[in-house]
């Protein structure tokens, strides 16, 4: 449940704020509702896994000794030569 909130904040701030926030494209409130949680240790939601990465979950079989940085390196290498 949603409850409204006042706040008093410098309006330079704020202008701010909203232009960082539509930049993300998200609402100012979102954002500081997302702060708020983070201060408070609340990271319920932020650790879910959407579905549809959940359905490419076990996609993709890898050897077990895979060192992916070395690869990445490899691949980053070869990429800027």
């Amino acid at each position: 449940m949603s409850t409204k909130l006042t706040l008093t904040i410098d309006k330079e701030i704020i202008e701010s704020a909203k232009r960082y926030a539509q930049s993300k494209g998200r609402s100012l409130s979102d954002l500081v509702e997302n702060y708020l949680k983070s201060l408070s240790g609340n990271k319920s939601g932020q650790n879910e896994i959407s579905p549809r990465i959940r359905r490419l979950m076990g996609a993709v079989k890898l050897p077990e000794n895979l060192d992916y940085k070395e690869e990445l390196a490899k691949s980053l290498e070869e990429k800027y030569r």
